[in-house]
């Protein structure tokens, strides 16, 4: 039977067409690409999808629903030839385990502490234990959205991360101590950086092995291919692959033992999942990166049986789970986790009958023992009778979601379940056959009756963002005309209007920075300054200007991995000394400027001194013109940035020069919680092309980068270089 909140064919993410067809019989062996499968049910007449939900009854056409769909699986699964041997491995069943996963950037501040220099691995963990239970697995990510910044590929990413692949050992190791698996990232799309020489699946085996990690995430793959899970196999590293998006082909269940799922549509009656139907044993995580109220989601995985990817960083922009979601995933997973055979039963059922209206429950049988999860769509609480099954002398039933023994009244051989569930709550009920023993039991029950004993609903269900604190720059000594090399910036009224140009956010609170004026980071800024007169530097620091700085001061990184990596033998190289020094991090480019009695500029005073008072879109005026920036570089490998002064066209009406296309420069940094991020000005030369995720330019003086720190060895780049500001005396009089 099909209900008016079937998906449709051809639009497998479910959007709304405006229009209903009556309630008809038909095949489900239409239904082969999709996330999702129809949902049992009655339609209402009426040509809109806002009338008549209230008349849905799943019961009423369940059996024949299931009949079906069970037919539809067996032919299915025939059509691909399908093999179970994957899920069977040893090696490869801590999937069907991994309900509670997490991508996580190594950006966060709680994986990764910059001032010791060590990876914090514990500390993670402890945080998302206390605040929702914990991991069973992690993807470690370390490429997007950075990478593109300049040649480095996404295998290069892996080995400039601190301590190189060792350090990253030493990191997946200890998530292991922990019992958490761990996955690495494959980005088919990244073809515009350094050829890594080899192809995609062996570069990453050779990783995966090196660190020891337990499985490969196809970032943006419908489907792992094959050649990664072989790749694997052939170096005697077996791995769970795990694409981003939803299998697209039926036969890539077969080695896609997992897969994360997405955008379950939140209709009257939730939907079922494709992959787990066909294959029990399949976990799908599912991810819904951008949630806020993520209610929807954690019943959708409760009643299917599938796992959660508890993302909150996303990007450095972070999506905290409300305490009210942290705590319905916290019970989830103790359930899960008590009972993991059953959670993959290769005889579960959805859409059991139910007593009450909106109440939907999924049934998951095994060896003497049955576990119902249970979910309520309504927005009151629902008491009282719930379901009923077929009773048998002397089994036992608890209810799972609240801790307790239940003793139900027994009518015409049937065992009536009452218990209580929440407004959009949870439940869950256990049977135990006559003889069967659940070691253990009394203590999980212990442990489910404390965690209930405060209301779901009476935890917090509102969401913030993060606040962010920008970094403070100590002024430097004023003086009264400009140092050699500088240009003075006159005092002025200025119109600070920027944009960050992120990828991704849209345009909601938590995105992009937070300047002091402002209540949470956003993605617009728009703030008239009365800004005091400084002095700039003309052009860039060069290579040159930074020697002179190292042999004056000493100057010796504590963390020196790719420091200066375009120098030979400590120097720069011939014919290079007038050109713009890159591979220096933030911490470098503030250690050069307080020796020369300097101080980086603040964003705003960047984008003044560029852009003048008028708003000019570009330091020359409001059209771009190629002439007046260096060549663009759109192939596969970094070319050296231009020399200094070679674009004087390309001045601000200050006679500020190189601002725009050359190097990109170091401004202000922002720091929240869990990211720490620097704006980038101005752009760089390089271009590379094939891909849309790659870190974007920003060219437009209204616009600005914001790049994710994590420390110095990965931070450094061959694109982004620094200018210096000196305060001004103010004025007399």
């Amino acid at each position: 039977m099909t209900s008016p909140y079937d998906i449709p064919e051809h639009d497998p993410d479910g959007a709304d067409h405006g229009s209903l067809p009556p309630r008809t019989e038909y095949k489900f062996s239409h239904v082969t690409t999709g996330r999702y499968l129809p949902t049992p049910g009655k339609a209402p007449a009426w040509p809109f999808a806002d009338i008549g939900h209230w008349m849905i009854d799943a019961n009423e056409s369940s059996a024949d629903w299931l009949a079906e769909l069970r037919d539809w699986r067996r032919e299915h699964l025939v059509r691909i030839g399908y093999d179970d041997a994957n899920y069977r491995r040893p090696e490869l069943q801590w999937a069907q385990r991994n309900f509670v996963h997490a991508q996580m950037m190594v950006e966060d501040r709680y994986f990764f502490d910059v001032e010791t220099g060590q990876y914090t691995v514990d500390r993670y963990l402890d945080d998302l234990e206390a605040r929702f239970g914990g991991l069973d697995s992690v993807l470690v990510w370390y490429i997007y959205p950075n990478i593109g910044i300049d040649d480095r590929n996404q295998f290069d990413l892996a080995h400039d991360l601190p301590g190189g692949l060792e350090g990253l050992k030493q990191a997946v190791d200890a998530f292991h101590r922990r019992g958490v698996k761990v996955f690495l990232p494959a980005k088919p799309w990244d073809h515009g950086t350094r050829d890594p020489g080899c192809t995609h699946w062996e570069g990453l085996a050779e990783i995966v092995k090196a660190v020891g990690a337990d499985g490969i995430n196809g970032d943006t793959f419908n489907g792992v291919p094959r050649a990664f899970f072989d790749a694997c196999d052939r170096i005697g590293h077996p791995v769970v692959v795990q694409p981003e998006s939803t299998i697209s082909a039926e036969e890539q269940l077969i080695w896609n033992v997992q897969s994360w799922g997405k955008k379950a549509p939140d209709g009257p009656v939730p939907p079922v999942s494709k992959w787990k139907w066909l294959e029990p044993r399949h976990m799908v995580n599912y991810e819904n990166r951008w949630g806020r109220d993520r209610t929807h989601d954690l019943q959708y995985c409760f009643l299917n049986g599938i796992g959660y990817n508890a993302w909150e960083n996303i990007w450095g922009i972070w999506n905290q789970f409300t305490p009210r979601n942290a705590e319905a995933l916290r019970r989830i997973a103790t359930i899960y986790r008590r009972f993991p055979a059953l959670v993959v039963s290769m005889d579960w059922a959805p859409y059991q009958l139910t007593a009450q209206r909106n109440v939907f429950i999924s049934r998951f049988p095994g060896e003497g023992r049955v576990l119902w999860t249970m979910a309520n769509r309504n927005e009151y609480d629902v008491d009282g009778e719930q379901f009923a099954v077929e009773h048998v002398e002397g089994t036992r039933y608890y209810d799972v979601w609240h801790g307790r023994a239940l003793s139900p009244r027994v009518v015409d051989g049937q065992a009536l379940i009452e218990l209580g569930m929440e407004a959009r709550g949870f439940g869950a009920v256990l049977a135990l056959a006559p003889g069967v023993e659940e070691p253990g039991l009394d203590g999980f029950l212990a442990t489910i009756a404390a965690q209930a004993r405060q209301p779901l609903n009476a935890h917090s269900g509102a969401w913030r963002a993060l606040p962010q604190t920008m970094v403070e720059v100590a002024p430097t000594a004023p003086q009264a005309t400009a140092p050699e090399g500088m240009v003075t910036v006159p005092a002025g009224e200025f119109l600070f209007k920027v944009d960050g140009i992120e990828i991704e956010g849209f345009n909601w609170a938590g995105v992009d920075v937070q300047y002091p004026w402002e209540p949470g980071p956003r993605r617009h800024h728009h703030r008239r300054m009365q800004l005091p007169a400084f002095h700039i530097d003309r052009h860039p620091v060069t290579n040159a200007q930074f020697q002179r700085f190292l042999q004056d001061s000493g100057y010796a990184p504590r963390d020196a991995a790719n420091f200066l990596r375009h120098w030979v033998d400590g120097a720069p190289r011939p014919g290079w000394e007038h050109r713009p020094v890159t591979w220096v991090s933030l911490e470098d480019a503030r250690a050069y400027a307080a020796w020369a009695g300097k101080r980086l500029p603040r964003e705003w005073e960047w984008q003044y001194a560029a852009q003048g008072g008028d708003g000019r879109l570009y330091p020359w005026g409001n059209d771009w013109n190629e002439a007046y920036v260096p060549r663009i570089n759109r192939g596969r490998r970094l070319l050296p940035p231009d020399g200094i002064g070679q674009h004087p066209q390309g001045a601000s009406p200050f006679g500020v020069e190189d601002l725009v296309g050359h190097v990109w420069q170091w401004t202000d940094e922002f720091v929240d919680e869990h990211t720490r991020a620097a704006i980038l000005r101005g752009g760089s030369s390089y271009q590379p092309q094939t891909s849309h995720w790659y870190f974007p330019q920003a060219y437009r003086l209204d616009q600005h980068g914001k790049y994710l720190l994590m420390a110095p060895c990965k931070d450094r780049s061959g694109t982004i270089g620094f200018r210096c500001v000196v305060d001004a005396e103010p004025a007399r009089g």
